[in-house]
């Protein structure tokens, strides 16, 4: 079985071994799990395609704020899958490779391993770095891909298709361009710091 009939999850690889009890490559012809897997650690039973196809539709926020409002991103499942798929066909005219293959390879170099918290003693607060959890690297990093295409596409004349095919290109090559290895990279450096 193949995802949508047309791409085959079988020979896709993941590389990192924190990764691979997290991320999801189970097939399903059609990705929509409408919400039915909740409790502690429902996202590694969502697919990892399914759940870039949930982020589309919420782009605009950034801590806890809704900064972007687009017409691309609505609730419609439809619109958002029709993205993700023709951001696909892009990756795989410019790859000749499996573009599932070439996300789960953009998630493992842009996903950041390391991160800062504050915890407060004796009255003041000191930033602490902190090891980032499995769930949390897939999670952000799926994020940060998507607000990446997102700044790339919005009031401009590149669409969200093609933006989104060419971060997830540029995060797989491990490049600074892309938005996902500039923010992970920002991280990492910042949790160096306050170690």
């Amino acid at each position: 079985m193949k995802i949508f009939d047309l791409y085959d999850c079988e020979n896709v690889v993941v590389n990192d071994p924190a990764l691979k009890r997290i991320i999801n490559l189970k097939p399903k012809l059609v990705l929509k799990s409408h919400g039915r897997t909740r409790g502690k650690f429902s996202q590694t039973k969502i697919n990892i395609v399914e759940r870039l196809i949930n982020l589309i539709g919420v782009p605009g926020h950034r801590n806890k704020k809704h900064i972007i409002m687009t017409s691309l991103a609505s609730g419609k499942y439809t619109k958002n899958a029709r993205v993700v798929l023709d951001a696909f066909k892009v990756i795989e005219q410019k790859t000749k490779e499996n573009p599932v293959q070439v996300l789960i390879k953009a998630v493992e170099k842009a996903s950041p391993r390391e991160e800062v918290t504050t915890i407060e003693y004796g009255g003041a607060k000191y930033p602490q770095a902190v090891d980032c959890s499995p769930m949390r690297r897939v999670s952000l990093t799926l994020r940060l891909i998507v607000h990446g295409a997102y700044d790339k596409a919005f009031g401009k004349k590149t669409k969200i298709e093609d933006a989104l095919a060419n971060e997830i290109l540029l995060a797989a090559q491990g490049s600074g361009e892309s938005a996902a290895v500039k923010k992970k990279e920002e991280l990492e450096k910042s949790a160096n710091s306050a170690r």
